[in-house]
């Protein structure tokens, strides 16, 4: 089965099989569609999407999960203008409604949380109010409303939220619903009702857009089987609601399982077709592949073996959100290896550090590998034509390599140097980077940058060796930074980076000592290789802090506990000697030795020194930080170049 073939919802017809999910954004003006909303979901209707389905909307105002999440009531104008743009590019476009319930929050509106019954919400620890007739027939009326506005402001229809962070699932489960009146004895009944006022509100609005669509995305494994919905259960609760809705989607997680919904890297890709096979065969309606659908062929693949009729594939369209039209060039003029003389698509690393972004910094959605996303409103184009020039980059990691690839399609005449063997630089080898690297290495090829490695020395990177009127971008990366602690002479250490690169060895066996004063993602990986020989000490309350930007941060503790590393909490390393290293409690002052063959330093580092006379510089040579930063900078810095 083609991602390109079309597919009747409703009374609609999806040009393609590919549906943008409805996320978090932060994109919101107050609690209304804003423009940005707007060009963010028309740019991936110009990508060739084919489902766009808009970001979820509280149908009642005693929803608000977080500060700038929709409300139905405030969004008809920005769905019509979210409608008039996607609509001239061929996309269906979709509106999410729903209502958190006990998953919510009482910070923005200072009211007490909704929910089936008095289950104390897992993050926050706050009881819910047990819902009352008149707030069951409140929420329910508020999904007609919601529904009629949403298709009479010229949407597609409506996808009602019946997964994580879900009132309706509260309903649906045992974990959640512990009533034991009509909503608890017939758990179903609450589902019913808001689906056939959903359809009653999409049919009352059938004089502006007759054949609306209602979808149900739909919790099929909580992973809770104590109580929660099993796959077996699930089953009949599929057979039970499909019939009356349009498109089913498959998602799985629970109150005990949010980082389920949306897992990162360390979860495999196409985690939920064996579930969603097992839901189409009881399924009315057809069926959304989702769950880390990031790979058009694995998807393509998975259609074909009935795990679904159409595929979400959310993050790999923010990451390139001309993800099908690139599969429909490469349809239509690839040879039978499937080459494409075209862009390669952007590979979505599934690393959820800029795309996940509900928490309380109220970070804008964006990407880490085309920071343009979620930007599409004050980003300039970075590939406009330029007076052409020569330009030099010197350094070959990310943000070398996009700064002569974004030059090349400027049209300038692009060089890039590299004193290492391989280009990449530390995402080549630490992190989830190394399909963007290759991805990156594969453009400049494409794109005929000459590209020069193994320098050694000064050369071609000093002012002597580049020619008058060159441009001279330098992105050199980092050195390791000053270590806070003191180094016995005859101690074994060893900076991560080099580790990463395979430049030193660790020793085969002993205990090997970790210091992660970041709480970043490449110590915990390490200790994750390094299993019961590692010891991880971090001045944090908990290994990983920053991972819970993530998402990854209860999982990563689970995998670190599950192999046998330890932990070594609130410290500072105080000194490193021949066969131990000394830390320092953060509290108490307390020092303790911990015997090792070996220390790594997995702390900050330092930008590169200057070279002089470069045009400008980008990446970790300001100033070390992540790959998103890197590429933004890249850009940046060609921009600049008259």
């Amino acid at each position: 089965m083609s991602l390109l073939e079309p597919i009747v919802l409703g009374g609609r017809t999806a040009r393609n099989r590919l549906l943008f999910g409805p996320h978090v954004t932060n994109l919101g003006d107050d609690r209304a569609i804003s423009a940005r909303h707007v060009a963010y979901f028309e740019r991936r209707a110009r990508g060739g999407c084919g489902t766009i389905v808009i970001e979820e909307a509280s149908v009642h105002p005693s929803d608000w999960p977080y500060e700038r999440a929709p409300l139905a009531t405030d969004c008809g104008p920005g769905w019509r203008a979210v409608a008039d743009a996607c609509r001239p590019h061929g996309a269906l476009v979709i509106a999410a409604l729903g209502h958190a319930g006990g998953q919510g929050s009482s910070a923005y509106n200072q009211r007490e949380l909704w929910a089936p019954s008095r289950v104390p919400e897992v993050a926050s620890r706050e009881v819910p109010k047990w819902m009352e007739a008149d707030d069951i027939g409140a929420v329910v009326a508020g999904f007609h409303d919601a529904a009629r506005l949403a298709v009479a402001s010229g949407l597609d229809g409506v996808e009602i939220n019946a997964g994580q962070h879900s009132l309706i699932r509260q309903f649906l489960s045992g974990l959640t619903n512990h009533r034991d009146d009509e909503w608890g004895t017939d758990r179903l009944r609450f589902a019913h009702q808001v689906i056939e006022a959903t359809r009653a509100g999409v049919t009352s609005a059938s004089g502006a857009s007759p054949g609306a669509v209602v979808g149900l995305r739909l919790s099929c494994d909580e992973l809770a089987p104590w109580a929660g919905i099993t796959p077996e259960a699930a089953v009949e609760i599929v057979r039970a609601l499909s019939p009356l809705v349009d498109y089913l989607v498959v998602v799985r997680g629970s109150i005990f399982s949010i980082e389920k919904t949306r897992p990162d890297f360390h979860e495999p890709p196409m985690f939920n077709v064996e579930l969603a096979q097992t839901m189409r065969a009881a399924s009315a309606a057809p069926v959304v592949l989702q769950g880390s659908v990031v790979d058009p062929d694995a998807a393509a693949d998975a259609l074909a073996r009935g795990a679904g009729d159409l595929v979400e594939m959310t993050r790999a369209q923010i990451a390139d959100p001309d993800l099908a039209n690139k599969l429909a060039r490469r349809a239509a003029g690839a040879d039978p290896a499937g080459a494409d003389d075209g862009e390669a698509i952007r590979p979505c690393l599934r690393c959820n550090q800029t795309c996940q972004v509900r928490d309380a910094r109220n970070p804008i959605v964006t990407c880490v590998v085309e920071p343009s996303a979620g930007h599409e409103t004050d980003d300039p184009d970075w590939y406009a034509p330029a007076a052409q020039r020569e330009v030099l980059v010197i350094g070959g990691g990310v943000a070398g390599m996009e700064a002569a690839r974004v030059a090349a399609h400027r049209g300038h005449r692009v060089r890039l140097v590299e004193r290492g063997a391989d280009l990449g630089g530390v995402a080549a080898t630490a992190g989830p980077a190394r399909p963007f690297v290759a991805w990156l290495v594969t453009e400049l090829a494409r794109l005929g940058v000459g590209v020069r490695t193994g320098l050694t020395g000064d050369d071609t990177l000093t002012e002597a060796a580049v020619a008058e009127g060159v441009a001279v971008l330098q992105c050199t990366g980092s050195r390791p930074g000053v270590a806070g602690y003191t180094i016995d002479p005859g101690a074994t250490v060893f900076d991560v980076a080099d580790v990463r690169a395979g430049t030193v060895t660790l020793p085969a066996a002993g205990t090997i000592v970790l210091d992660d004063p970041i709480g970043g993602p490449i110590a915990v990986a390490l200790a994750e290789e390094l299993g019961p020989r590692a010891v991880l000490v971090t001045q944090d309350q908990v290994a990983g802090n920053e991972l819970s930007r993530t998402g990854d941060l209860a999982p990563a503790n689970v995998r670190l506990a599950q192999l046998g590393v330890t932990i070594v909490r609130r410290a500072t390393v105080r000194s490193v000697a021949r066969g131990h290293v000394v830390v320092r409690d953060r509290f108490s002052g307390d020092e303790r030795r911990i015997d090792a063959v070996a220390f790594v330093d997995c702390g900050f580092r330092l930008p590169d020194d200057p070279i002089t006379g470069v045009t400008a510089r980008a990446g970790d040579c300001v100033a070390p930080r992540t790959v998103h930063e890197a590429v933004l900078e890249a850009r940046r810095a060609v921009l600049d170049i008259r």
